[in-house]
């Protein structure tokens, strides 16, 4: 099988809280790519990556992780995610590197989408018309799974984020939501939002947090409760994109899954990601 191909964010996080400063490289479309790798899944990734420091260290961390990297140029350097987590919920900080984010697809980009079994969408800038028209010319007859991931410190412009959404969302082998991402949107309750768009959607995950997750598909609607692993939880960074992996590296593979085994393994994965800090995908 071709390696399935992954479009989106790569950047550094940096992780301030009472601990110090720490730093990681991400982005929610790079976890998914290094998670299918970690799952037995061949990957590339198609992201922003600046020919600077910081972006030798994405470069290395896919090398290691067996992930190709198609890199789009990013002419302001390399995309930063500040975290600051000292009391209350996290707040983030983009640099103007991810602010002004525009993925671009080369001939071998173009290429190996063509190939490719599955392409996975995750946290680009559906609210640019020309980046969203770009994406819907290039991916045109690829199967496609989707991860809106917005981001308030990234999306200039929320209507037309959620007109991006659903233009691509629309003919969709999975679509992912969660229910931070239905309130950011303004779309209601991500229960909601899940029926609206399996209406288009061959498949559509709902995931809420400690909540649990929802896979709703032909005619079934499945829940499950957050999995039960051992020790505690260290940092939920990242749990979302190993969910949409684990759906991803199973629907490449097969197109009519066993949903409920899939969204059984998901969460475990999800929890054992938990378990550690930063977004790498653990195994359980």
């Amino acid at each position: 099988m071709d390696p399935i191909v992954v479009v989106g964010d790569a950047l550094i996080d940096e992780i301030r809280d009472d601990a110090g400063v720490r730093e990681f490289v991400g982005g929610a479309a790079l976890n998914v790519a290094v998670g299918l790798a970690r799952l037995g899944a061949e990957a590339t990734l198609i992201a922003m990556v600046g020919d600077d420091g910081p972006g030798e260290r994405i470069r290395d961390f896919l090398a290691e992780h067996g992930v190709r990297l198609i890199a789009s140029p990013s002419p302001l350097g390399t995309a930063r995610a500040v975290s600051t987590r000292v009391g209350g919920e996290p707040q983030y900080v983009f640099n103007e590197a991810a602010r002004n984010r525009h993925i671009s697809f080369d001939a071998a980009a173009r290429d190996a989408v063509t190939r490719a079994p599955l392409v996975a969408v995750s946290c680009v800038a559906l609210d640019s018309p020309g980046q969203v028209t770009e994406l819907a010319r290039t991916l045109s007859d690829a199967r496609l799974a989707i991860d809106p991931n917005p981001r308030e410190g990234m999306m200039r412009d929320r209507a037309a984020f959620v007109d991006g959404f659903s233009r691509l969302a629309a003919g969709a082998a999975l679509v992912k939501v969660g229910a931070d991402d239905a309130a950011l949107l303004g779309l209601g309750s991500v229960d909601d939002l899940a029926r609206r768009l399996r209406r288009d959607a061959s498949a559509v995950l709902a995931t809420r947090g400690s909540g649990g997750a929802t896979i709703l598909a032909g005619e079934r609607e499945l829940t499950r409760p957050i999995a039960d692993l051992p020790g505690p939880i260290v940092d939920t960074m990242g749990a979302g994109d190993a969910m949409f992996a684990s759906f991803v590296a199973a629907l490449a593979a097969d197109p009519h899954p066993d949903w409920a085994g899939v969204l059984d393994r998901a969460l475990r994965v999800a929890a054992a990601t938990c378990r550690a800090e930063g977004a790498l995908l653990r195994l359980p």
